[in-house]
């Protein structure tokens, strides 16, 4: 029992560090470069997670783009410069926003358009079973002449 315990705490012991997550350090001459650094990592997509940002993922390409992210901004580049770079690089898929021109615009237009053909699906079948209500409630004249018959023979043996 205690050699099974041993084993189990060596175990744990062991995998500790293979499991512990990697932190890179940056210097940052001040607070509002680093939150300008979080601000661009957290706003470009990992080409490899794809649903994930760099700032939160662990893949090696991540890295590279956090590392290219930070040599531009210490060799004075602006925001606008750093994205472009990384597009260049990587393909717009790097952008969780992709800028409004006539290669996106489907993408962008794409919830109005789905919302629109929802309800004009959703009106033409309402449209088409209330028609079709319609159409069976009619009665023809033999029908209402019937109807009009049974209700004067009921009406009569009542009186009675």
């Amino acid at each position: 029992m205690r050699v099974a315990m041993l084993l189990l705490l060596a175990a744990f012991w062991l995998a500790g560090p293979a499991s512990a997550e990697v932190q890179e350090v940056y210097d940052f001459d001040t607070r509002a470069e680093e939150q300008r650094y979080q601000q661009l990592i957290s706003e470009l997509r990992c080409p490899k997670c794809q649903n994930q940002n760099i700032a939160d993922s662990n893949a090696p390409i991540s890295k590279d783009m956090r590392d290219q992210v930070y040599r531009m901004m210490r060799q004075g580049a602006s925001n606008e410069e750093i994205v472009d770079d990384l597009v260049a690089r990587f393909g717009e898929f790097v952008q969780y926003k992709p800028p409004v021109d006539k290669r996106t615009i489907v993408l962008w237009a794409f919830p109005a358009i789905a919302a629109i053909g929802g309800f004009l699906v959703v009106a033409g079948v309402l449209w088409r079973a209330r028609r079709r209500n319609e159409q069976d409630s009619a009665l023809s004249d033999d029908e209402k002449r019937r109807a009009e018959r049974i209700l004067k023979d009921q009406g009569g043996s009542s009186d009675r």
